[in-house]
């Protein structure tokens, strides 16, 4: 089984975004509430927690039963991490305060003033996803900039998993934002000149300091978030595609802690920390999950250093960023490619103990419901 974040629109009148804005806001403050007993007593059991907060999270923030209990398991995630407070945007809910009409395009939700049905808007690859859903778990409700959005947890099959015949090694890059052991290269020229003009302007935004250059900040705000998450949607599509389509898995490097673990000149910080592989590699993972794909995750360590040809391994025989040159064999090529060559050749190598390797590198099977889907 697996989970899958389905995001819709709410269409709410005055009074019940009213209504829900109480809700959120309450929701909030009970957390916050119980975050602070949780630190000052060190109580992070679920049950000796429940014991310590439920009855004030009942009476003096007017909470429902199942919303105090929503309130505890997510303080109850925070343990050992920094006492950040919880800000009013966001409640969770589970299948007893949240049911959907799909047919009627409503959702009815309990809130601090009692129940509420909303309307809302559901495209067509979402109903196809809520319809074929064996359950759904439950979800989140969201609020931003004045939008109302609701995150429903569908609980699906997993498909079979095909047995790869090898796998498709693909590159992550900034220069070039994927890179296939096909050859195929994903440019990212469009993706960074969009984000250098977005942070020329943030800048000049941020050195004006007028009323009227923070409005405009906060309006282009995100924007650049958007076009990135649409750009890997595309990227992540057509490799899970390719894969699927020709019977192989799918191999990527495991990257992560790669910020921590680079030295760059300050010009090239920004580069590297906008840098969406994460975001795109997470994509590539539930993409991969839903259609039935094995991914495999790497070692990076000198993917793009070892020779394709004869396996010899040096910082030169990589010349430049784009090209690959080594320096025993003499054989040649895009850099981007041959990296990608390898780290499909990792994962054939590893693929008896795939599933071994990548849960004791903190990969499952299960995607978490996190994923939105919006049309994709």
């Amino acid at each position: 089984m697996s989970l899958l974040s389905v995001k819709c629109k709410l269409v709410p009148d005055a009074s019940t975004a009213e209504k829900l804005s109480r809700t959120v806001n309450q929701f909030a403050n009970a957390c916050n509430y119980a975050l602070q007993v949780a630190h000052r007593d060190s109580v992070w059991n679920k049950f000796a927690l429940q014991r310590a907060v439920y009855r004030e999270l009942r009476e003096r923030f007017g909470l429902t039963a199942n919303l105090a209990v929503r309130v505890i398991a997510r303080v109850g995630k925070r343990k050992g991490k920094k006492a950040k407070s919880f800000k009013p945007n966001s409640v969770d809910y589970d299948q007893r305060i949240l049911s959907v009409n799909i047919e009627a395009e409503t959702v009815s939700l309990s809130t601090v003033d009692g129940r509420v049905k909303i309307p809302m808007h559901i495209g067509e690859y979402q109903r196809q996803l809520l319809r074929t859903a064996k359950s759904i778990q439950g979800g989140v409700l969201v609020r931003k900039k004045g939008s109302w959005h609701i995150y429903l947890w569908c609980e699906h099959d997993d498909p079979p998993v095909i047995n790869p015949n090898g796998f498709l090694g693909v590159d992550l890059g900034i220069v070039n934002i994927a890179t296939d052991s096909d050859g195929e290269v994903y440019s990212g020229k469009h993706l960074n000149s969009v984000r250098h003009r977005y942070r020329r302007l943030r800048q000049k935004l941020q050195k004006k300091g007028t009323q009227s250059a923070k409005r405009l900040l906060k309006k282009i705000s995100g924007k650049e978030h958007r076009f990135a998450s649409h750009v890997n949607h595309r990227v992540s599509k057509c490799i899970v595609a390719k894969a699927q389509r020709t019977g192989r898995g799918i191999a990527l490097e495991d990257l992560r802690g790669i910020r921590e673990r680079v030295r760059l000149r300050k010009p090239q910080r920004a580069t590297l920390h906008s840098w969406a592989f994460h975001d795109l590699a997470q994509k590539i993972r539930y993409k991969a999950e839903r259609a039935g794909v094995p991914l495999v995750f790497v070692d990076p360590r000198n993917t793009s250093r070892e020779c394709p040809a004869c396996g010899h391994t040096e910082r030169a025989n990589r010349p430049t960023q784009a090209l690959f040159r080594c320096v025993v064999c003499g054989y040649s090529g895009l850099a981007d490619h041959f990296a990608a060559v390898n780290i499909g050749r990792r994962a054939a190598v590893i693929q008896p103990n795939a599933g071994a390797w990548n849960a004791a590198h903190g990969y499952h099977a299960t995607c978490k419901p996190r994923t939105s889907v919006r049309g994709r």
